[in-house]
């Protein structure tokens, strides 16, 4: 990090920046970007989840090979441009979250023709909000209803529902089992969810994972939970890309 560099050379934290960005400009290898086929876009954080990157990975190598300011679709619009129109044109598959912004830079690019996928990781991450959001107003019934104890000890039972089965403590398989034989809402919550991350098991053929995800959408639009009647409209919005 930059302060350790400042503290270890004995000059200023702004010279320490402009060096870096010098050496960036001069030696950065534009030939990094000679052969992506298969990329994926995000964002990430910095000074304190005020500001954004714009981050591309090559899917192939699994390394970052661009970055820029901003998450939005002028950020990712730079990179096609840094591309130039050949290299733009040779990218097949895109992830990318649902973002609309990101989205609107791919399609509206007039060289850049790959098919659009919705990585698993934020598709899952929608069924994990949905669960938690019937997982928090049934917390706030049982300390209406049936008091502070019993309200604190289903409180605690968060990462049990919304943690893989496989990675559960003993203590955190022994809560969910509890929640299982309680029924109602927030189990079938939890169901759905896991309807949904089956999904995306790579020994599905494309048209398991379809009759799959048709069949997550029918059942999530019938469950009378509001959160996940909103998310089966987010899914069918997006099915292509979630197929992909």
């Amino acid at each position: 990090d930059r302060t350790a560099v400042t503290r270890l050379c004995r000059v200023n934290w702004r010279t320490t920046g402009a060096i870096v960005a010098r050496v960036v400009a001069d030696e950065l290898d534009d030939s990094r970007l000679d052969e992506l086929y298969d990329i994926g876009v995000d964002e990430v954080a910095y000074r304190r989840q005020h500001e954004y990157l714009t981050l591309v990975a090559d899917h192939d190598s699994g390394t970052i090979v661009w970055a820029g300011e901003g998450r939005n679709a002028a950020a990712l619009t730079r990179f096609f441009d840094d591309l130039g129109p050949d290299r733009a044109a040779q990218l097949q598959a895109i992830s990318i979250d649902m973002s609309a912004a990101y989205l609107k830079a791919i399609r509206d690019h007039d060289d850049v023709h790959a098919t659009v996928c919705f990585d698993t990781f934020h598709v899952v991450q929608l069924a994990n909000k949905a669960l938690d959001v019937v997982r928090r107003g049934y917390w706030n019934e049982l300390r209406d209803r049936a008091g502070r104890d019993d309200a604190r000890r289903f409180k605690h039972a968060r990462w049990a529902l919304l943690k893989r089965p496989e990675d559960l403590s003993d203590t955190q398989r022994d809560q969910l089992a509890a929640i299982k034989r309680a029924g109602g809402k927030v189990w079938r919550a939890y169901e759905l969810r896991e309807a949904l991350r089956a999904i995306f098991d790579p020994d599905l053929t494309p048209g398991e994972a379809a009759v799959l995800l048709d069949r997550f959408v029918s059942w999530a639009q019938r469950s009378r939970l509001p959160s996940f009647v909103k998310l089966q409209r987010t899914i069918r919005k997006y099915r292509a890309g979630i197929l992909a």
